[in-house]
């Protein structure tokens, strides 16, 4: 279950408690002119029955009183630390008093309709779990940011349709994960869940959750009639390459059986070099904290095992049905120069491919 952080204090709450279809969460850490832009956008949108909370990481711009003071509506919960975006998550989540919970980043605009479209497939069907937008590039609309995220054997998560057109992917269907940046799920479910993995932080928080409603029978679709804007671009922040790698070997580890592990443990050795290139020729300030991945996961196995534990009480389905979820296939444009990518695509993905064919041959459980 999630606790209630000491650290935070709501405020715009009301003595009385009311009902609400939907829940919108956005967690706050600096980056105040864009989240301004945002709460305004999600203001003009939000229909009734609907509230908005947002959970302020203990900014350093002033986000929390600039939040109270201009917009008296929203329910603010101020953290004395920042929690990270996983625990701010689950934090406003322990505010909401909606029936869907809707995790929205603070770098976004939404289209009109967008909260309506992204929770009404939720409503349709019992064995829908979480729902992702169609998230198109802030600064160039007409292109795709993700429709939701491919989730690779090994764990590896990119954005499904990254640089598309617009119009690309016009069918509700089913996807590897959600993206963070824009989702909705039941609040039951969320916390059936557990919510996020704090100890995530950030990073990969999003595709370990689809993970593991997966695990427990429910699917994860994309709707594209839910349109959101994202301001993103591809960035290596001091500890990125940690938190994604060792947030990927946790969610492995968690989420599959000993024996699919096994299975599996040529494509992670292919992805290993994979990875080590990406690192070597983008991000070699990464390199030391690519290590520090590999002994955070050997310092705390027990705390691997625990979360283990908990993630293996939720399984109704089997290994084979989660790994016929994923793909073999990197999109290596997203990350590489297009010299790079074209190597590294002819090179690995026919690897890939014949090891996802073999691990399906072997893996029935």
């Amino acid at each position: 279950m999630m606790a209630l952080q000491s650290t935070a204090s709501p405020q715009g709450l009301s003595g009385e408690h009311r009902d609400f279809r939907a829940s919108v969460v956005i967690v706050s850490y600096n980056a105040k002119q864009k989240l301004m832009a945002c709460l305004r956008s999600v203001l003009r949108s939000l229909p009734e029955g609907a509230e908005l909370i947002v959970v302020d990481n203990a900014s350093s711009e002033g986000n929390a009183d600039a939040i109270a003071s201009t917009f008296p509506e929203i329910c603010l919960v101020r953290a004395e630390t920042n929690l990270g975006f996983a625990s701010g998550c689950n934090l406003g989540a322990q505010q909401a008093r909606g029936r869907y919970l809707v995790f929205l980043n603070p770098d976004t605009l939404v289209e009109p309709g967008w909260l309506e479209s992204l929770i009404a497939p939720l409503s349709d069907g019992e064995q829908v779990g979480l729902v992702t937008a169609r998230i198109l590039l802030m600064a160039d609309p007409d292109r795709l940011n993700t429709c939701g995220n491919e989730v690779h054997l090994t764990g590896l998560t990119l954005c499904r349709g990254m640089g598309r057109a617009r119009d690309s992917y016009p069918q509700i269907e089913e996807v590897g994960a959600v993206s963070g940046a824009a989702f909705a799920i039941r609040q039951e479910l969320f916390e059936r869940l557990g919510g996020f993995d704090e100890e995530m932080v950030l990073y990969v928080e999003d595709t370990d959750l689809s993970w593991r409603a997966r695990l427990a029978g429910y699917a994860t679709l994309y709707t594209p009639q839910s349109i959101v804007l994202h301001d993103y671009e591809l960035r290596f922040s001091r500890l990125k390459v940690f938190w994604q790698e060792r947030n990927r070997y946790l969610m492995l580890l968690k989420s599959l059986r000993w024996p699919t592990l096994l299975a599996l443990l040529p494509a992670y050795l292919v992805a290993e070099l994979v990875t080590w290139g990406f690192v070597l020729l983008k991000d070699r300030v990464g390199v030391a904290n690519k290590l520090r991945a590999y002994g955070w996961i050997l310092a705390n196995w027990h705390t691997v095992l625990r979360k283990r534990q908990e993630t293996q009480a939720l399984r109704v389905v089997s290994d084979r049905t989660l790994l016929r979820s994923t793909g073999f296939a990197i999109d290596f444009d997203q990350t590489a120069g297009s010299a790079v990518a074209l190597v590294a695509r002819f090179l690995f993905n026919p690897i890939f491919f014949m090891l996802r064919a073999v691990s399906l041959a072997v893996v029935w459980w």
